[in-house]
């Protein structure tokens, strides 16, 4: 089955897996996605994800879920650029999420990033989604 939004697939199975408090939720797998995990993971938002090949060639991704006393780590989850309007942000643009408390990830031409580490590296790119 193809989306027309990979990412904002994954980002609504996130939030309906958490909102049953599973420990774990599947995705289909894609670079793009896997670039989104890492700063996910890099930031503190999930525990991990493991990749599973199938033997049609086809690749899927196991996200573990990170609570706190019982409550999801990710309090909210929104996608930003959409395919239907797509949101760029220079790099003075960019926005800050709970006034640093939270993370835009963006795609820059140097790779899939949260905000504070694009500033500190001086570029900007799309905004493709806000978690806080």
């Amino acid at each position: 089955m193809t989306t027309i939004d990979p990412i904002g697939d994954m980002i609504t199975r996130i939030r309906n897996a958490q909102m049953r408090s599973k420990e774990s939720v599947s995705t289909p797998g894609s670079r793009l996605r896997a670039r989104v995990l890492d700063v996910l993971k890099s930031e503190g938002y999930i525990r991990g994800y493991s990749t599973t090949e199938h033997k049609d060639g086809r690749t899927e991704f196991e996200i573990e879920l990170k609570y706190f006393d019982g409550a999801p780590v990710i309090r909210e989850i929104a996608r930003i650029s959409k395919p239907g309007r797509r949101v760029y942000a220079s790099v003075k643009a960019l926005p800050q999420i709970n006034n640093g408390l939270g993370v835009a990830i963006v795609s820059t031409p140097k790779g899939v990033m949260a905000d504070h580490e694009a500033r500190q590296q001086n570029v900007g790119g799309e905004v493709l989604c806000t978690v806080f």
